[in-house]
């Protein structure tokens, strides 16, 4: 009968649902296993599907990581946005701590993005992954312009002083990650260097 499937076999699916569910499959599996568990296979096996639909619908495993890696930054993006304290240094100091959130809620999520966890077969993501990932560093470059703008530190160069907060903070964050953090209180000690690097930004 028309628009009924066979048993065993899968009903034909919208080509952008399947994707979808791919996507949800391949999350599932880097946070169950980590990025050594996101094979082709275990994702078509959490999807239900058959290995060759991973690469007929998303190219492969790099299809997979470039899908998550967007995924990803589009995340951090929105949690960095999410700080819209009216007071601009507030603002400024909650997009800090809401980087620091998103790394420690995926960790696995985190190290696909900026530690290369997952081998590739092309030398680098696609540019659709670093149009996404600039976007990203983009939410940070604004909020430093908005709090250069109200005096709160002093940037004449937005994206120099962005680059530098972020390398502060991934820093920071990268060292919690690994069991690092030596103090009592790694949040309280999170928090004391984001005060600290923003009075080091003030204006003179």
């Amino acid at each position: 009968m028309l628009g009924m499937s066979e048993p065993g076999r899968r009903s034909r699916t919208p080509s952008a649902e399947v994707e979808r569910e791919l996507l949800a499959a391949a999350e599932a599996v880097l946070v169950r296993d980590g990025p050594g568990g996101l094979t082709v296979r275990a994702v078509a096996a959490e999807a239900g599907i058959a290995p060759m639909g991973v690469y007929n619908r998303l190219g492969g495993k790099d299809g997979l990581v470039d899908a998550l890696l967007i995924k990803g930054f589009d995340r951090l993006r929105a949690a960095i946005e999410s700080a819209d304290d009216p007071d601009v240094r507030t603002r400024l100091r909650d997009g800090g701590l809401r980087y620091r959130e998103f790394a420690l809620a995926n960790p696995h999520f985190y190290a696909i993005m900026f530690e290369d966890a997952i081998p590739r077969e092309r030398e680098r993501e696609s540019a659709q992954v670093e149009e996404h990932a600039r976007a990203c560093f983009g939410a940070l470059v604004r909020g430093v312009e908005m709090a250069s703008a109200a005096g709160v530190i002093a940037a004449p160069n937005p994206f120099e002083a962005a680059q530098q907060i972020w390398s502060a903070v991934h820093g920071a964050v990268a060292l919690e990650l690994k069991g690092l953090v030596l103090t009592e209180d790694p949040a309280a000690t999170y928090g004391a260097f984001l005060d600290t690097m923003i009075r080091g930004l003030a204006p003179r």
